[in-house]
Formats: C-alpha cells, structure tokens, sequence
C-alpha cells in the first residue's frame, strides 16, 4: 500500500508501508513532513518528477531509518515527488523520471529475478554484456571450463571480468611495450616501483595494500577508552603512519557527475579506511578536468573547436554537479577538503580533437594509523567475513570493466548501469565502527577491503585470495528483491566494508557497530582450501564455485605496440601590445581563475584538526599553495599534501610534462616546513591516458620513464598511484581523445603546523625575490596564454636539473623554519604575472613595485606569460641573500611591496601599470559565472559585489592571554558529555574544547540513550554536536529529533536534564537545529523559532566573523563587545525567527549585515542565541573548530596565543559549574 502526504501543487511524499497506518503513525509522519497533512486517495493525477522507480534513493533509506527511530514499524520506502508540467525537461534522466500520475504501482518493478545460466559462449556473452574481456582472456576461461568439466556460470564469467579488468589488474602499467619496432626493457610499474626500491626513505608499505603508508611521527589518541559503551575521553600517545591515496572516477563521473563524483570520494575515502588492518580518513583533495565551459558567447579561446552534441552532461554541468557532488559526499561524511585544481582544456588541429570530453575526476586524500596496525594479516580458517554499511542494488554492474573502455563505446543501457548510488551517512557508520576497532587498545581486525568496482566479488575475494573462503548468498543484505544472484555479488553499491575478524572477537565488532547504527552482516568464513564460493544454505544455489587460481588467472601478459609520432602544433604568435587584453583573459581560464565557486561549498572545517586549506588574507580568497591536516589537538605534527599537474606541456614533450608536473606539487607543499625536507615526499602517481591509439602508448611510455628518473634523482618515492587509460569519447561522428594527464599528490610530515607560508605580501616587511627552478629559457608552449591564442605550442619549459631542484627545496626549507621567509607562491598556471597578482588579491590596498629586468629576457609577454617552474617570495630582510648565494641559486630581488592598489613591472623599456582591484574582479569573473549556476536568489552577483568590502577585522578581549592552562591533572572535574546521532561529524573537536577547558567527556551516541545504557543523570554540561544527522533528510536535525520526542527513555533523559538548574548545554550547527527543533530555547513562545535553508539555497562553508553582543550567557558574555574569526559550514542556517527582537536573547551577529560574509540571510543577522536564563547556548557559527590560532583561516598577525579567544566560552562553562 503506498500512501501519500502532502500537497500536490508542490511536492508529495509517497509511503510504501506493508500495512494500514495507524492513527498515531499518520500523527508522527505528519509531523515528520513538516505539518503535511495526508492526501485520502489512492493515486494522484498530475505530472510529477522523482526517482527512477528502480532505485531506491538513499534519501529514502534514510527517511525509512528516521521512521524506524521513531517507533513506527512497517515501513518500506518513502519518495519525494515533485509538481512538474508535461513539458517539463529540466531534470537529470540518470536519477529521475517524470511520472504523469502517482499511483499504487510507482515502485513496481516487474522483473523477476533471473536464474544462474550457464554461458556455453563466452565469447557471444562478453560482447552482450560489455565486459571488456580480450579474445586471449576469452580463449583462457573456455580453456578453464574444459579443465573443471563444466560451463562457467554468468556470475564466473562476469567476477573474472571484474577481478581481471584493467580498472583491477592494471594489465598496460604490467604489460610488455613494443615501441618503433623495439622490446622495452621494463614494465611501467616496474619503474614506478623502482622509484621505492632506489629511495625507500620513510615507507612503511606501498604498492601491496588500499594506501601507500609512509612513518608519521608520534602523536596523541584523543578518543574515548571504548567504543562499545559510552564511556570518557582519554589520551595516550603512539606512533603514527601516513596514508596517502588518490582515485578516479572519469567514467561514472562523464555519465552521472553528481553520483559519480560522490562516490569516487567516497571510494577514495574507503580506500584509507582499509589500509592495513584499519585506518583513519583525515582529509581530501578534488581535481576536475573538463572541455571548455562555455559559460559566455564572446571568449575566443572557447570558439575555434564547435560545442559537441554531448552524450550525457555538458562541461559545465559536470564542472557544478561534479564538484557538488564530491563536496557532498566530503560534508556529509566529516572530510574536509583542503586543496585542489581545476583545469578545462580542448584543441582541434589536422583533423585531430582533443579534449575533456570524458572527464577526469580524482578524488585524493591524506589519513593515518596506528604503526602497530600498519601491515594486514593472513586470514585464518575458521576466522569470520564480515561486511559493514549497506544493501545491495542494482548499481554499477560492471562498472569496473565499464570503466576500461571508452565512454559511448557500450549501448547507453549497459553505461546507465554504472550510474552510481551515494550515501554518505551510511558510509560515516560504517567508518566509525572501523575507528573503534582502530582506537581500541586491541584492534582484532585481521585484514580489511573497500567495496568498489566488482561489488563482493572483487572485495572478499581480495580478503581471501591466499586462503579462500566461502560466502552464504543468503546472508547478503538485499536492497532490491529484484536481483538475480550475479547482480547481487557483483553490484558496486557504495558505503561498504568487507573485513576478516577472529571468530572470538566479533562480538566486540557487533557491538561496536550495533552503537554506531552500522550495518553489519556475517556472510562467511575463511575455508583454507584455495577456492571461492557463493551458495545460498537456503536453495542451494552456487552462482561461483572457483579455485582461486583460476578466478584470478593468468590471463596473458598484455603487449603494447606503438611507435612514436612527432606532432606540430605550431608556434604561438602574439602582438606585445595587447598585453593587458590578454592578461584579462588568461585570468578568466578556469585553471587560473578564482576557485572561490568551489571553496564556498565545501566542508573546510571539519574535524577541529584543519591547519591550513585554500583560502587566505582578510577577503579569503583561495590562493593557498598547500593544504595542512594537525594529527592531533597539540598543534605541532601534521600531515602537508599538494597537487601537481601540467598535461599540455606534456602534448608537446611528455618528459617535460612529467617533471614538471611533480616540480609543480613539489613548489606548492614547499612552503609547510617538513621533517626532513624534501627527502620527507612521497608521490602518488596518477594516469589517465588514452591508450590504444597511436602515439599514446609511446607517450605514456616516455612520461612514466620520466617520473621514474626523475623521483629517483630527487631521492623521493612514488609508493602509490592509480590508471585510468581509456581516455577517449565515442561520438556517432567522431572522437575526442582526452590529452595525457599524470596528476601528482605529494604528502609529507609537517613537523610545525603553525609556520606554513601564505601567498599573501606582507607590508613592512623584506623585499621580493625570484628563483627560476626550471633553470630553462622562458617558452610559452603548454601554457594558460598559448591556450587563449587557440594554440598549443611547440617548445615548452623543461625542469633542467634535479639536484638543482633539490637544492632550492632544501634551502627554502631551512629559511622558513629560521622564519626568515613572510610570504611565498609557486609560478605555474597563468606565468609569472599571474603569481605577482595572486600575491595582491587576499587584501586590499596591497600591490608592489617590481622590475624584472634582470631575468634577462627583453620579450615580456614571454618573461609574464611563461610557464617555467619557479617560485616567488617574500624575506623578512635582505639576510637571506647570504643562504641562497651559499648554496649556489641563482637569485633575483625583483622589488618592494607598496601600500597601494597598484601593481607595476618594469622589463627593460617595458612599463606595466596594473591596477589591482580591477584585475581581482576580472580573475573573479568565471567564478561568479559559475556561481549563478548553483546560487539561488540572485546571490552569486551579490557575493561578486561585496566580497572586496567584508574583510575580516577583529576586537579581541582586552583580558585575554592566549596561555592554554592544562587542567588535564585536576581532579574532581565536572563531567560533560557529547551527544551524537548517526551521520554527527564534530564529536572530536567538541570534546576536545570541553576537555581543554577542564572537563571529564563522556561519549554519548542516541543508541546509548534509546536503549537506556545513559541517562545524562551525572552529567552537568552537554554539548549536541555539528554534522549531518540522517544526512538532514525531511530538515536538518529533524530525525534527530524524531528520535528524541519518540522514545521514551531518550525523551525522558533529555527533559530531566534540561530541568535541572545545575547543568548547562550548547547545541553547535546540527546541535542547534536540533535544540530549535526540539522548542528547548524560547520554551515559553507560542510560535518557535526554527533552522531554514541558506538564502543561497546551498551549502555555505567559510571563515567568517561575529560581533559578539551584550548577553546573558554563561558561556560567552565575558566575550561581549568582540569581534571573532569563526568557522561556518551549513546548507540550513538561516535562524527564522516569528516575533521581534527584543523577544530573543542573541548573544552574537556577523560581522557585516549581508551576504556572504552573513552566509544564509538569518533574521536580525542572528549567527548565536541563548535562552532565558543564558544556561543553554545555540550556534551555527563553529566555535569548536576554531579554538586554536591554527584552526583560523586568518589569525592577527604578532600575537603567539596558544589558544583562541573561543576556548574562554568552554572555560566560563567549567567555572560556572564549578561554582554551583
């Protein structure tokens, strides 16, 4: 019975429920839908737009879960619909469809399950399906059918096909090259592995497991003692590892960008949560590459090569649901994102197209563990599988074969299947459950694998591959009831681990998981007999019944044959005079312009342990070299990570591409001072090429030669990296074949998180220099100005010197750690003249006085334009001359800052007069383009006008000190406790900030409190923390919510403690709309104040400011008459409030009255509120994120506080309760 709530002329929500519902059912759902009443028919005759009937949404798992939470029983699915008109079009077919009536029969599906078949011809049923099986692989299995006497099973042939794809097995990095009629020496992996095998350096692991480890140093456990109960944070210290990892998801990203950049995060993601036996995501990194935009009609660069009739999404729909998804995934999660690039790109010439078409999407990050936990163990017989997270659907069948051809190569059905399903909440229970196996004393994991491309298949078998093991069909969670059993062990549904564990030890794991609310399935045992098997005890089904030698095969080597091919892509022709015209348009590419169109959504924050991500100065603009991650609260030891890439240098010389493509990340993470200098780096190695066409091979197999000898000159490693190499999309007419991309993240240990260089100039302070690292003549080929003239070049900047390089890295290390360096940049997208500017853009009135002479290359637009690897910085005086001239660089003082909005160049007869402002509006310009594609109500043009008039401006307390006070030893400490749901992100950071301020901190998950296992009756402080929980499906905080006014012992727990007069609460983000929803601030109103959408109708993430007022409250009206930096990120932030001011106690506003610096348009500018009696605190703003110097995104200059003003208000909570 489907059921229907709501109104039709807006949206309607469907229930699917296995019985009538209850009069008290119907009451909770209406309350649920936010007072929609329930529509008494059975069907709805109007156009509406929803989910495919196929799929069920994870909006719906979610909102059935939230439903289960609150006592009701029954429920099946729960659907959004919304009004629509018969014309209507403007919806994504990957994920919707248009119904022209609701009816009892929109989640029908009528398709039966299919039966196990037996594939008699292998070689007709790899064409059907599309599996990318070669005729050598082919000839292998019919070979292993006669050996085993029997025809192989659909499900064998397609898990052979995942296992062995080239997404899986990386046949061409393990292949033979032929090139110009000669046998190569060596495999491209060899020669990456080589790079490990010559500098080993800090490798912990590499090329064996889901990451690259490197040795971290020792760090502090901030966590509670178990996971399996509520109990109290602790510390203890050990010795970390660093895991460093990258993955694309070009394919699915092409198809359906929102999903499929999602989950590409979310499998990257996974990927650091398997290393080993466990470990820890901590932060991520975006890189997106498409063909031209085309957001206005006039850019000639975007005219020469005509707009494609694109096959699923155009560039710019996949540069804004692409980067949204990925930006989901990461907030919704709790992984901030610190650091990353973007690059559009296409060129037709000598009737060869090249460009983006099929994207590049790579999602990248950093994490860690525990030493101890490091390498995984050999599963035993008798030990248990075990999966955690979520169902199986019908998603991505065959996504991993799928993603190892060329896109428009498949009929669309077989390329709808790879359309991808997230559902990140899922995955941050599953995640938690893995860290309090990580976090305990004894971490009983044995080995763990991410679910990816080949579903269980690729996953548990890897888990068993040197024992075998056997999995009970019947005890894999089923989503769909529609899928046959190959699509049941072969379905790449995301958010799901598989791990071996002890059977002694899986009760701990089940209760562990049980609290978090994961998922968890024992679905078989490790056998010890070498095969892999699916069969159901219940029919007796076997879909896969291998010896394990036979799944994973020796399928035949891979021979790559190819000969080179010497292109001419003409010089690039230019008239000096136009200098200024094209500097505007340089700056207006996305790979130069401002990212601010990404950074303003996504997640920076998260965690509390953020010490540096893009955006920089006074107006915040994203200009950061490097991104850096604290490896705990004590603000010292971190984890540094950039990106590197430079593919159209790479068209006209794939060695200059490669080196410099690593000279690129290697002069954006210079400037966080690392442990050991440069010899700290690993690299990880990132292909994506279009292999199989000619020349490509002979290409791919110069440019991983150079990354090779290149890394092992630097005395660096490349431990990890990741292949994607069928590049290229299918058009009925033709194809685009997607340049040679290698993509470098480098990571490192920062051993002082609190001395990173920004590209900001810094006024009074030493003058500017300049070291060409490439030691190359200025050329112009490859570069951001050869693109705006439609052209590619044919000489480009090659890096001429390792040692030279390694040289200038080291000594720039060694100034920053004396302090002797106040500002630094890289020089790469956009040359020179866009380094310069870059340094002026995060305040106002900076510009400098500059003359470049000296470099000794009178043709200027070549000296500006050029994109020779380099780096410009600030000194604090002219002392470092001395270092640098020792050490034998070759330096230029190129000139002064100046106090102005001025930017002038002089080169010999040359004299540039730039005007600052006007070029930052101008490098701002394609951001706020962008923005008007995803920023409701006129607002992008808003944030356009006003972001140069809201910078950042603080008072702080004149009482205030800075000094951290350690109240770790004192005893009888008031005792304070978190709350969190199910999707909560921000527990740590708000621990953390009670328990520096001198409380015990207990951990409190609502399972605690629905089951009765807490009552909060000794507790006097509790704080509801930030998140997403029930990823804010039906409202931010309102299953939440639900959970607490629906169960009696959470409801009853919660009311005692709020009528106690000794205790205190502050509710942070998710907290406070759950405090708002819950009617806990104003209890005495008749109409309450509720938590409501951004104006922007987004997601909103910055560094922001508040003025704190005069006010009540316990914990900040010590503060009162401040204005403070703060972290802000939320979709539902707006505090709508029914009556007049002076009916409501705000405690603190933004700092400017309009967006975005007030980022969602609350009533009265309210950012903070509290009740009556000043004892309960709610806050969209993230004080708890910003409570150390290094958390801010701009910290006042000349202070060496310790602590931030914002840890006084946790402080005042402590002494007020100590004083009762």
């Amino acid at each position: 019975m489907i059921h229907f709530f709501g109104n039709q002329n807006s949206k309607i929500f469907a229930v699917q429920a296995t019985k009538e519902l209850s009069t008290e059912t119907i009451s909770k759902l209406v309350w649920l839908f936010g007072d929609q009443p329930k529509i008494e028919q059975a069907s709805i005759d109007a156009f509406f737009v929803g989910p495919r009937a196929a799929m069920i949404s994870p909006w719906s798992t979610n909102a059935v879960e939230i439903t289960q939470n609150m006592g009701v029983t029954g429920i099946l699915r729960i659907e959004e619909f919304q009004s629509s008109t018969l014309d209507f079009k403007d919806f994504d077919p990957m994920i919707s469809e248009k119904y022209s009536d609701l009816s009892q029969d929109i989640f029908t599906i009528d398709i039966q399950p299919e039966a196990i078949k037996n594939i008699e011809d292998i070689a007709a049923y790899n064409q059907q399906e599309g599996l990318s099986l070669s005729e050598e692989e082919v000839h292998y299995l019919e070979n292993v059918s006669s050996k085993i006497g029997r025809p192989l099973t659909d499900s064998e042939v397609f898990g052979f096909s995942q296992v062995n794809s080239e997404h899986c097995r990386h046949k061409i990095f393990n292949g033979t090259f032929v090139i110009d009629g000669e046998e190569k020496p060596t495999s491209l992996f060899k020669m990456i592995k080589e790079t490990s095998k010559q500098n080993p350096n800090n490798i912990v692991s590499a090329y064996k497991d889901n990451v690259a480890f490197i040795k971290g140093p020792k760090v502090e456990q901030f966590a509670p003692k178990r996971a399996d109960v509520p109990d109290y944070y602790t510390t203890e210290d050990y010795e970390s590892v660093i895991s460093l990892k990258a993955e694309t998801h070009n394919f699915p990203t092409t198809v359906e960008p929102f999903n499929g950049a999602a989950t590409g995060s979310g499998g990257e993601i996974r990927d650091r949560l398997a290393g080993g036996k466990g470990s820890l995501p901590l932060a991520g990194t975006a890189v997106y590459m498409t063909s031209y935009s085309r957001l206005e009609e006039n850019r000639p660069w975007e005219q020469k090569f005509e707009a494609r009739d694109w096959l699923y999404q155009t560039p710019i729909d996949i540069l804004i649901k692409a980067s949204n998804g990925a930006s989901d995934f990461g907030n919704k999660f709790g992984q901030p994102l610190i650091c990353g690039s973007v690059l559009t790109f296409e060129h037709e010439q000598d009737n060869r197209k090249l460009g983006y078409d099929k994207v590049i999407m790579q999602a990248g990050g950093i994490g860690y563990g525990k030493a101890e936990q490091a390498l995984k163990d050999t599963p035993k017989e008798g030990d248990k599988i075990v999966i955690l997270g979520g169902e199986n659907y019908r998603i991505g069948m065959g996504g991993a074969a799928v993603s190892s051809a060329d896109t428009g190569e498949f009929a669309s059905g077989i390329e709808l299947n790879a359309v991808q399903r997230s559902n990140p909440e899922m995955q941050k229970r599953a995640a938690n459950a893995v860290r309090g196996m990580v976090e305990s004393d004894d971490n009983f994991i044995v080995s763990i694998h991410d679910h990816g491309a080949g579903g269980h298949l690729n996953c548990l078998s890897e888990l068993v591959e040197d024992t075998g093991g056997k999995i009970d069909l019947d005890k894999l969670p089923i989503g769909d009831p529609t899928l046959s059993n190959k699509e049941i062990i072969g379905n790449e549904s995301q958010e799901r681990m598989g791990l071996v564990i002890a059977d002694k030890h899986l009760d701990t794991l089940h209760k562990i998981a049980d609290r978090e609310r994961s998922p968890i399935y024992d679905v078989g045992e490790v056998t010890g007999d070498d095969r892999f098997t699916f069969e159901s005890k219940s029919n007796g089904n076997k879909p896969m019944d291998l010896a394990l030698e036979d799944m994973f095969g020796s399928s035949p080597k891979t021979i790559m044959t190819d000969k080179t091919i010497e292109r001419n892509y003409g010089g690039v022709s230019y008239s000096t005079d136009k200098i200024y015209d094209y500097l505007d348009q340089v700056l207006q590419l996305e790979a130069v312009a401002c990212k601010d169109w990404l950074t303003n959504k996504v997640d920076r924050c998260v965690g509390g342990k953020v010490a540096k991500q893009q955006c920089v100065g006074a107006l915040q603009l994203p200009l950061n070299n490097v991104g850096v991650m604290a490896l705990d609260y004590n603000g010292k030891e971190g984890i540094a990570t950039s990106i590197g890439h430079s593919p159209i240098s790479g068209l006209i010389n794939p060695v200059a591409g490669s080196r410099n493509s690593i000279t690129e990340a290697l002069t954006n993470i210079i400037w966080a001072p690392l442990k050991d200098e440069l010899k700290s780096i690993s690299l990880s190695a990132n292909w994506m090429w279009p292999c199989k066409n000619e020349g490509e091979d002979a290409r791919l197999y110069e440019a991983v030669k150079a990354i090779s000898k290149f890394s092992i000159d630097l005395g660096i490693n490349v431990p990890t990296g990741k292949d994607s190499l069928s590049m290229k999309q299918k058009y009925p007419d033709g194809e685009v074949i997607s340049p040679g991309t290698v993509i470098i993240s480098a990571a490192a240990n920062c051993n002082d998180i609190t001395n990173v260089i920004e590209p900001v100039l810094q006024k009074g302070k030493g003058n500017i220099y300049y070291i060409n690292i490439s030691q190359d003549k200025f050329k112009l080929g490859g570069s951001s100005f050869a693109q705006i003239q439609n052209k590619i070049g044919n000489e480009t900047p090659n890096i001429k010197d390792a040692t030279y390089v390694k040289t200038v890295f080291n000594t720039i290390q060694k100034l920053i750690k004396s302090k002797q360096i106040v500002a630094g940049h890289d020089v790469a997208s956009g040359g020179l003249i866009t380094t310069l500017l870059e340094f002026c853009f995060a305040e106002n009135n900076l510009g400098a006085e500059l003359d470049i002479t000296q470099l000794s290359e009178k043709d200027s637009i070549k000296v500006l334009f050029a994109e020779n690897a380099g780096i410009v910085f600030q000194s604090i005086d002219h002392s470092i001359e001395t270092v640098l001239k020792d050490a034998n660089i070759e330096f230029f003082n190129i000139g002064k800052v100046t106090e102005s909005d001025v930017l002038s160049i002089v080169n010999r007869n040359d004299v540039f007069t730039m005007t600052v402002s006007r070029l930052r509006d101008m490098w701002y310009k394609t951001s706020h383009l962008l923005d008007q594609k995803q920023t409701a109500n006129g607002l992008a043009d808003t944030r356009y006008k006003n972001y140069k008039y809201q910078p950042l401006d603080y008072k702080f307390p004149k009482h205030f000190t800075g000094v951290l006070k350690d109240f770790r030893y004192k005893t009888n400490k008031p005792k304070a406790a978190i709350i969190r749901e199910k999707g909560s992100n921000s527990e740590r950071e708000m621990a953390n900030a009670m328990y520096l301020a001198g409380f015990d901190v207990k951990d409190v998950h609502m399972t605690d409190l629905i089951s009765g296992r807490e009552t909060l009756e000794d507790i006097q402080f509790i704080g509801a923390v930030g998140g997403f929980s029930n990823s804010d499906v039906l409202g931010s905080a309102k299953g939440w919510a639900g959970a607490f006014k629906y169960n009696e012992k959470a409801n009853k727990a919660l009311k005692n403690f709020f009528k106690r007069e000794d205790t205190l609460s502050v509710g942070i983000c998710n907290g406070c709309q759950l405090w708002m929803e819950l009617d806990l601030i104003n209890p005495d109103h008749d109409k309450h104040g509720k938590m409501t959408y951004n104006d922007s109708g987004k997601h909103e993430s910055a560094f922001t400011s508040v003025k704190v007022q005069e006010n009540n409250s316990v914990m900040l009206s010590t503060l009162a008459g401040t204005t403070l930096g703060v972290w802000i990120s939320h979709g539902e932030g707006r505090f709508s409030l029914p009556y007049i001011e002076d009916r409501y106690e705000i405690v603190a506003k933004y700092s400017y009255n309009a967006y975005p610096h007030n980022p969602n348009g609350s009533d009265f500018n309210t950012a903070m509120m509290c009740d009556k009696t000043g004892r309960h605190l709610v806050t969209m703003p993230h004080i708890e994120r910003s409570t150390f110097p290094w958390n801010w995104a701009n910290y006042p200059a000349g202070r060496n506080d310790k602590v931030s003003p914002w840890l006084e208000a946790f402080v005042n909570a402590r002494l007020w309760i100590d004083n009762q």
